[in-house]
């Protein structure tokens, strides 16, 4: 009888500290993986900016080749309009 009672004894601590560890280890994957979360996101925010800021740069470009094609237009109209 007393070895079926430190036998229990003994499976149940096991289990109790199989708890623990496997808590354990749960907490250290969530943990991992939220820290993974956060970095994935911080390099979408980085691609993010970069492409506004690339955006920002063609469009400016495109800008300024629009507003040189206008100029050109004026001074031909002008130069139209004299004749």
């Amino acid at each position: 009888m007393k070895k079926a009672l430190l036998g229990l004894a003994c499976i149940a601590t096991l289990m109790t500290s199989c708890k623990k560890e496997t808590k354990e280890e749960v907490k250290e994957a969530t943990e991992a993986v939220g820290n993974e979360m956060e970095e994935a996101i911080d390099t979408a925010a980085v691609k993010v900016d970069a492409a506004a800021d690339s955006t920002k740069v063609k469009a400016g470009e495109v800008l300024e080749k629009g507003a040189d094609k206008m100029n050109q237009a004026a001074e031909k109209l002008k130069e139209a309009a004299k004749k």
